[in-house]
């Protein structure tokens, strides 16, 4: 009997903070198949918890950063990248660069919660109301976002006291969905998992951010075999040595 070949996708967690990566590998490790090596990866710079425009936009070259390293360890493509993270920093970027498949936290989220209609997002950190509304906006879910619940914790606090977590969230949720929507995303690499614990504290479906991208990105986005057409537009100066030696890409 042959043995299937193994498909390979590289998860990128763009802050520095090891506990969250740690987090996204306990919740998705247990759903991947057997053909499927899962390769995750921490930001080697920027900020332990993503939580404003700066920070985004800094996580936005750590996950280049990630991808261009990762590239130069192995001939194998990758089957799809995941950016751990609940606002896809560097998600454009590495569509643009990468020649597989590619989806953040929130893109998954939002192509799960538009299946039900309408839908509500709950999340720690009161400055990404904005981040996600524009988000939202920007991959054509700005209509049926209708609500965003933040609260006060940011992720990495609620990450730290699961307790105070669960009694926060559930509450938030509980604000959310009497905005009148039909499902609610519970946003955030540092939430995974708590989806699960929550659904029995309300009535309507809850989305893991973490369990969609994984079903999204596997399930809907990559079910061929990645192509070799990889690289960048343009030429580098004064960044790392891997950006220099991916490919560039023909110009258009």
């Amino acid at each position: 009997m042959n043995t299937p070949a193994v498909r390979r996708f590289l998860l990128i967690n763009p802050n520095t903070n090891a506990l969250t990566t740690q987090r996204l590998r306990d919740v998705l490790q247990p759903q991947l198949p057997q053909d499927v090596q899962l390769d995750v990866q921490t930001a080697r710079f920027g900020a332990p918890y993503i939580a404003c425009e700066a920070s985004h936009a800094v996580a936005a070259h750590a996950c280049l950063d990630v991808w261009t390293a990762h590239r130069g360890t192995t001939a194998q493509p990758l089957h799809g990248v995941l950016i751990g993270c609940f606002g896809d920093p560097g998600l454009f970027a590495l569509r643009e660069t990468s020649g597989c498949p590619v989806t953040g936290l929130a893109e998954a989220s939002f192509i799960q919660a538009a299946a039900h209609g309408p839908f509500a997002i709950v999340t720690g950190g009161e400055r990404w109301k904005p981040m996600l509304q524009r988000l939202a906006t920007s991959l054509g879910y700005g209509a049926q976002l209708r609500h965003i619940e933040t609260v006060a914790p940011t992720g990495a606090a609620l990450q730290a006291d699961p307790d105070m977590a669960l009694e926060c969230l559930s509450q938030a949720c509980q604000n959310a969905a009497q905005s009148g929507v039909s499902s609610i995303i519970l946003g955030g690499a540092g939430l995974a998992g708590y989806a699960q614990l929550l659904q029995s504290h309300c009535d309507l479906p809850l989305i893991d951010s973490a369990q969609a991208g994984w079903e999204v990105l596997h399930g809907q986005l990559a079910p061929k075999a990645p192509t070799q057409h990889d690289g960048f537009y343009a030429p580098w100066v004064g960044l790392p040595p891997a950006f220099a030696q991916v490919p560039g890409k023909v110009q258009d």
